[in-house]
């Protein structure tokens, strides 16, 4: 993990203690640096002003059992040295685990020269040691998509249409360059549909967060804002994905006293979109968010991210797939997919996996006590449904009164109509 990058996220927070996302995010990163007592300690913050944060209590949650499994970090601790002692079988974290080896991806800034197939373009400027930027080639596409068929029409027809016939498209006047917002609540796949689009052009994959933009020095932000989208330029055709980008474009009639420093941030992101009207065929940029509605509404005017599209919880077509796809690796015996997903309305695919993972682990520790290996059951699915909710409930109050008292100009009506077919309005 990058302490630098940590240490500039810190230094941000110092001006926007209050920025729930922006603390949040901070603690993602202490926990993968193996930091948990810091990371709970900032979790604590978070719950102290929104004590509903589903978010939060899960991360706070996995950050206390990791603390008491390895203890704090320190000088000579295992994970100082990075030898970690491995505990008995009836205190082993089995999800951190499986999180570890299993979902761990690689960060968009890496030091040295990059593993795998992935092309390296540094950023630094010239003569710079600097970092760099890998840029993914996606094999996914929209087909490994399950359901969500209404945002996929909506893709094509703005995105990926124009994209293969650009003789038709310039025709109507339809330019090979735009800027996408995807929102909607956290864990229902954003991230994954950006990647599904750039499989479905062939164009590079590149990913920005707060980690690779936030830096504590006057000036360095932008700067590295402006590196990212001259990486993406010279890629072309590429999809940029700004992640989480209410933290780095917060309305700037908000911004005041101490965090006055971010108009410039907001500004500098303002002018490289704008930028890409004159000189960018072929660069898409994508953006999510879970907050639309705290983002500066100048980013949303035509040119920059002019068209907002809902990723919701998943479908029951798509639930069941995501339930296939996780049990899939797994030993199973008697699942219904079909009646799980039934059951697992407004569940994120987040949400889906926690729900195999846990029946995953109930089976362990069953295997454990007989002495042999018990396949995953419905039994096991139905123990692990009885404690897990759908974390969506919360961003779906919030966006509920998004739609009732701040939707004059129509921008959420999709989100209305969600919130009216499920008698939530």
């Amino acid at each position: 993990m990058n302490a630098a990058a940590i240490d500039g996220l810190l230094a941000a927070l110092k001006q926007l203690p209050d920025n729930v996302r922006l603390r949040i995010n901070v603690a993602k990163l202490l926990v993968q640096a193996g930091r948990h007592a810091e990371a709970i300690d900032h979790l604590n913050m978070v719950l102290a002003i929104d004590a509903d944060n589903a978010e939060a209590i899960e991360l706070l949650i996995d950050a206390s059992g990791a603390l008491s499994t390895h203890g704090p970090v320190g000088a000579g601790s295992p994970e100082s040295t990075g030898v970690r002692h491995t505990p008995a079988a009836k205190d082993f974290d089995w999800q951190r685990a499986e999180q570890e080896l299993g979902h761990r991806l690689p960060a968009p800034f890496i030091e040295g020269d990059p593993d795998g197939d992935l092309q390296a373009i540094s950023v630094s400027g010239e003569g710079g040691a600097g970092a760099l930027f890998d840029i993914d080639q996606p094999v996914v596409t929209l087909a490994d998509v399950g359901g969500l068929e209404d945002v996929k029409n909506r893709l094509n027809e703005s995105f990926l249409e124009p994209m293969r016939n650009p003789e038709v498209a310039k025709a109507f006047g339809k330019s090979l360059r735009g800027g996408l917002l995807l929102y909607g609540p956290p864990g229902c796949g954003k991230t994954f549909m950006a990647r599904a689009v750039a499989g479905e052009l062939g164009a590079s994959f590149m990913t920005a967060t707060m980690t690779d933009i936030f830096d504590k020095y006057m000036g360095e932000t932008e700067k590295n804002l402006h590196e990212i989208f001259q990486a993406a330029r010279r890629a072309a055709p590429a999809v940029l994905f700004l992640d989480e980008i209410d933290a780095i474009a917060a309305k700037r009639s908000t911004l005041s006293g101490g965090a006055a420093w971010m108009r410039q941030t907001v500004n500098q992101l303002l002018l490289e979109l704008d930028s890409m009207g004159a000189q960018n065929d072929g660069l898409f940029v994508l953006a999510a968010t879970n907050h639309p509605w705290d983002i500066d509404s100048a980013l949303l005017r035509p040119g920059r991210l002019d068209r907002m599209l809902l990723v919701l919880p998943p479908d029951r077509p798509a639930r069941e797939a995501i339930l296939k796809h996780h049990f899939s690796s797994r030993p199973i015996a008697g699942i219904d997919v079909k009646k799980i997903a039934a059951r697992t309305e407004n569940f994120s695919g987040a949400d889906l996996e926690h729900v195999v993972t846990s029946a995953a682990e109930k089976a362990m520790m069953e295997s454990l006590r007989k002495g042999s290996v018990q396949a995953i059951s419905m039994s096991h699915v139905n123990e692990a449904l009885k404690d897990i909710r759908p974390s969506t409930q919360t961003w779906l109050q919030t966006a509920r009164n998004v739609v009732e008292f701040g939707n004059s100009n129509g921008s959420y009506d999709e989100l209305g109509q969600y919130l009216h077919a499920r008698k939530m309005l």
